[in-house]
């Protein structure tokens, strides 16, 4: 009787066969989600006890690990003289990593590998409880084999850190949309003011986005969203200032002088000297200095910079995907109700795509690593665009051609991508052309005796085409030909010298943060050897001649000029005085950086130590001068 019953009830079956698709899914989700996690915490840790730290970040995040003091204000040394040019929250992590289990390369990396499997998970659940247990994975999936993704992981960029604080502020997001309650919105805005501090005005290109979302598709009345957005908006500009009112409101003889300023204020280190002199022909903006390469253009500016040859392979294998999952996802779902759920999620992404690519594409002086903060974005687009493209290919109809149109060009994409870096991997073209034709075709051919299997045989081929390419440039990561700069890593056969790297078996050794150089070690131990109580070991010309030092050791180094070596401080007069009070008695000089008023004093007051007093028959770029000792 109950079977012939189900079998005159449709509706009874298709929500039995539901039942046991659901409970299937169940079965495989965690598995899934756990290997890809593995995925990523092997990309993203294989070899960081020999992972190319950032030489200024490092030394900065060693020196804020031996004071507290330094801690706090971001000092470039331990002695906090002079902050480093950027807000100091990135490097938090490092310098308690670094104090917790000593000052070792992979101490240092091992947030930056913490933080970006972190940013796998978050993007998961976000995209899961918008578009589905499939997307979520392939979501996650996507995040993890960008290509830029898994090179900044490896290595010391602030950028790591801002992915996740913002992939957790829109998770937040999505939760006050949902359920229309005050305090995710708050917790969002919190979110993305603490994200600031790792990135500064970065992570506020993403709070037009959150509020036109939340405007758009919350729940409640139009004024009382406002409201709401006014709370969270002072939320984050107030989590965002934190750390500079306090260093406006610290007396200047107890902090840092703030790197990269004219006057000393941190507001100018962040709207100016990080900001508006990245816009524009004004690189002393706000009082800000010169001087650094973000004020200057390069090619990674205009609207190609996403997609040129150095860039493009990082980044933007999945953009045509993206970009159609964004048009069609919103328009399919013209006259749904305001607070629709899958086109809000279009929304959210699409806008934080948009955003980030027409900011990027006016502003001087990009890293290609900077376009780590689409890859969010552009996976929950992917993960979100294949589910939505499935459904309706499964369904049948008009619209299933959106699915096999969207592969079959993101495919060819990747060809063309690929094109120029043909060499890398020579079979790499063949076998991505194979499987997009396969996969392309065996969508196509549905007809009505095409069973699931084959359409779900077509889809694996299709998705197989699209990400082998950016797997291929994320897995070369793992060779250290491949690994990228310690300045700006890309991925691939990108950078300028690559082919110069030299290639071999990477264990696991502890490492210490900077082994000295010959001429570095030897320079360290002539001035140990002759420091009589000075304050300072040394001064130096720019953080240039510091940052092998500091990494080294841990001693307190005046750096003049700061990071550019053009930071009015110290002046030529508090030189005179730390001399004369017996605080500082060498001096680093070099030629790689424009003289100032400090470095013109010690010429003139100092006496040139030759290279052979410290067993070198010549030192390069640099000269060392005992100020103890008068010049002729």
């Amino acid at each position: 009787m109950a079977t012939t019953a189900l079998a005159r009830d449709p509706a009874g079956r298709r929500r039995r066969t539901t039942g046991i698709r659901q409970r299937t899914i169940a079965d495989w989700e965690l598995p899934a989600l756990l290997l890809i996690l593995a995925t990523a915490a092997v990309f993203y840790a294989w070899g960081i006890d020999r992972a190319g730290v950032h030489p200024y970040y490092s030394a900065a995040a060693r020196s804020m690990a031996a004071n507290w003091h330094a801690f706090v204000f971001g000092g470039l040394d331990p002695s906090g003289s002079i902050s480093i040019d950027k807000i100091p929250g990135a490097l938090w992590p490092q310098a308690l990593s670094i104090k917790l289990f000593g000052p070792y390369n992979w101490a240092m990396v091992l947030p930056q590998v913490l933080e970006g499997v972190l940013a796998v998970w978050v993007l998961h659940r976000i995209v899961r409880a918008w578009a589905g247990p499939w997307a979520g994975l392939l979501a996650a999936l996507v995040l993890t084999l960008t290509p830029v993704t898994v090179v900044l992981d490896r290595h010391t960029i602030p950028d790591t850190l801002l992915v996740l604080l913002l992939l957790l502020a829109a998770g937040s997001l999505q939760k006050a949309v949902t359920t229309g309650k005050l305090l995710p919105l708050i917790v969002c805005g919190a979110w993305v003011g603490l994200a600031f501090q790792a990135k500064m005005l970065q992570a506020w290109l993403v709070l037009p986005v959150f509020a036109a979302v939340y405007q758009t598709a919350a729940p409640g009345s139009r004024w009382n969203r406002a409201r709401r957005l006014l709370l969270a908006g002072a939320t984050a500009l107030l989590v965002s200032c934190a750390w500079l009112l306090l260093v406006w409101a610290t007396p200047a003889p107890n902090r840092p002088y703030i790197d990269a300023t004219t006057n000393n204020n941190p507001f100018t280190l962040v709207f100016g000297y990080n900001g508006l002199s990245r816009f524009g022909h004004d690189p002393n903006a706000l009082g800000a200095v010169a001087g650094t390469a973000a004020s200057r253009p390069t090619d990674n500016t205009g609207w190609t910079m996403l997609v040129n040859d150095s860039v493009g392979p990082q980044i933007a294998w999945l953009l045509p995907l993206a970009v159609l999952a964004l048009v069609l996802g919103v328009w399919w779902r013209t006259g749904q109700p305001r607070t629709d759920g899958p086109r809000t999620g279009f929304l959210l992404w699409g806008g934080w795509l948009v955003v980030h690519v027409v900011v990027f594409s006016n502003s001087n002086g990009n890293h290609g690593y900077y376009t780590a903060v689409l890859a969010p974005a552009l996976a929950a687009l992917t993960g979100g665009g294949v589910a939505l493209f499935w459904s309706e290919y499964s369904a049948g109809g008009r619209r299933r051609a959106a699915l096999p149109l969207a592969m079959g060009l993101t495919a060819l994409w990747a060809v063309a991508i690929e094109g120029p870096h043909g060499d890398f991997a020579p079979w790499l073209l063949p076998m991505v052309l194979m499987l997009g034709l396969c996969g392309t075709v065996g969508l196509c051919t549905r007809g009505p005796r095409t069973t699931r299997r084959t359409m779900h045989s077509a889809l694996a081929a299709s998705l197989a085409s699209v990400l082998l390419a950016p797997a291929v440039w994320a897995t070369s990561c793992l060779d250290p030909r491949y690994a990228g700069s310690p300045l700006s890593p890309l991925a691939g056969p990108v950078g300028p010298d690559h082919r110069d790297r030299p290639h071999h078996r990477v264990t696991f050794r502890r490492y210490p943060l900077s082994t000295p150089s010959t001429r570095d070690a030897a320079l360290l131990a002539y001035l140990s050897a002759h420091r009589s109580g000075e304050k300072y070991l040394l001064a130096t010309q720019a953080a240039y001649g510091a940052e092998p030092l500091l990494r080294a050791a841990s001693p307190p180094i005046l750096v003049m000029g700061g990071f550019t070596g053009l930071t009015p401080y110290p002046t030529a007069r508090r030189i005179g005085d730390l001399v004369a009070t017996h605080q500082l008695r060498y001096a680093l000089l070099t030629t790689r950086r424009p003289p100032t008023p400090a470095s013109a004093w010690v010429k003139r007051n100092c006496t040139r130590i030759r290279p052979s007093a410290y067993g070198r028959t010549s030192d390069g770029t640099f000269t060392l001068y005992d100020c103890a000792r008068r010049a002729n």
